[in-house]
């Protein structure tokens, strides 16, 4: 049985390929999808799509359309999302990802560091798991294919 993960989170650094290669590293049948993580592709492609746009704002808001476009697919197919929660970026899209999985009935593995216990106390709480790092992560959905 292979499993499709939706990684959610930001896109700024590589934990996504950490994910990766510790899940290819433990022979988990695990596939994984998420958002787009080339940052200029990702607030570029309402143009490249549609043409110029009039203002920055135009331009956030088609990007914004075909980012919600692929999020929306990609998430509805995945079998579980885990959704990272870091303390160096604004993480609105995250959480609406997260969101949107929880509303979508799909398993949610929500990683959080403990210092953002508080902020995200309700959304850890509607999770099925909530973790403090990717390696835990990994573990719970290693725990899924055991056999004994």
């Amino acid at each position: 049985m292979n499993v499709t993960v939706y990684l959610a989170g930001q896109i700024h650094d590589d934990w996504r390929e950490v994910v990766k290669q510790k899940a290819e590293e433990k022979n988990l049948p695990l596939s994984f999808v998420g958002p787009m993580t080339n940052h200029d592709r990702s607030d570029d492609i309402g143009e490249e799509i549609l043409g110029e746009q009039p203002n920055k704002v135009y331009k956030d808001d088609k990007a914004s359309d075909f980012n919600n476009l692929r999020t929306q697919i990609l998430l509805s197919k995945a079998d579980v999302v885990v959704a990272l929660f870091g303390e160096k970026y604004k993480q609105w899209n995250t959480a609406m990802d997260a969101s949107t999985a929880l509303a979508l009935q799909k398993p949610l593995i929500l990683v959080r560091p403990e210092s953002l216990h508080h902020p995200l106390k309700e959304l850890a709480n509607k999770a099925t798991v909530t973790v403090e790092t990717v390696d835990q992560a990994l573990q719970a959905l290693s725990y899924v294919f055991e056999e004994k």
